[in-house]
């Protein structure tokens, strides 16, 4: 009997992750699925027919592709600044001990639970009070620093399982600083980089709240897809967004495939 109840509650337990798939996947599926609608007017919240001319359309909006450059433009450089300084602001939060790493820590994850509201508010009276212009620079200098805290705590969780033995091996064996850090640890942390990088990209590149903050006249993908709710939104952000989400996954795959050879 209890064998019986539980092969139930296992099974019980399968259908109701499969239904929370279901529905954190549906918009997505939804999304996908609207950028073949073939639309006849400026509505596309209704199915009226299949059609492949949108992907053929998909730079047919300027100012929906001088978004999309800029959120592209801006998540790469971000990603960039942020991986860089994240990365060693993790080894040493995660390898070394010193006066104040309490106080960074909590910082670090101040960061993180700190709303988006509050820190655009903040960044805003900033750059008004320094008299910066806000364009491209104020929001990818926004975007590193709320999404430096995540990179940071991904890879300082990567850090905190190596071995110290292997770069004390390398040294003894002859490497200097930047040989042992370059073969043996970055080696070593990278899944943790690519991971906190792939995480700062997606941070960046679907972020609104803080961008509407410290964009000045600068419109992003997600700023414009705001801005066209009222006229209707075209089928080529569908398109945009499923193009983004494919380049996505892929990478994730990639990164999950070389994962598992490596281990």
């Amino acid at each position: 009997m209890s064998g019986a109840r539980g092969r139930f509650g296992d099974r019980l337990l399968k259908a109701y992750t499969w239904l929370i798939i279901l529905w954190l996947a549906a918009p997505i599926a939804v999304m996908i699925a609207f950028g073949f609608n073939d639309k006849q007017s400026k509505s596309n919240a209704t199915w009226q027919g299949f059609t492949f001319k949108w992907y053929g359309e998909l730079f047919a909006i300027p100012d929906l592709s001088r978004a999309l450059i800029n959120s592209l433009v801006i998540a790469l450089a971000s990603t960039v600044i942020t991986v860089v300084i994240g990365t060693m602001l993790g080894l040493a939060l995660g390898r070394h001990r010193f006066r104040g790493q309490g106080a960074t820590n909590f910082l670090v994850f101040a960061a993180i639970s700190t709303p988006e509201l509050v820190m655009g508010a903040s960044l805003l009276s900033l750059f008004v009070s320094a008299n910066v212009p806000r364009d491209q620079i104020t929001i990818t200098i926004a975007h590193v620093l709320f999404s430096l805290a995540f990179v940071t705590v991904t890879v300082r969780a990567r850090v905190v399982t190596l071995d110290p033995s292997l770069e004390e091996a390398a040294k003894d064996l002859g490497a200097g600083p930047w040989a042992t850090f370059r073969l043996v640890t970055l080696p070593s942390i990278l899944p943790g980089v690519l991971a906190g990088a792939m995480l700062a990209f997606a941070l960046s590149i679907d972020d609104y709240v803080v961008t509407s903050f410290v964009n000045g006249s600068t419109l992003t993908f997600p700023l414009w897809i705001i801005g066209s709710v009222k006229t209707g939104i075209p089928p080529q952000v569908n398109v945009m967004g499923t193009l983004i989400f494919g380049v996505g996954v892929l990478i994730a795959i990639i990164n999950a495939v070389a994962a598992r050879r490596r281990t």
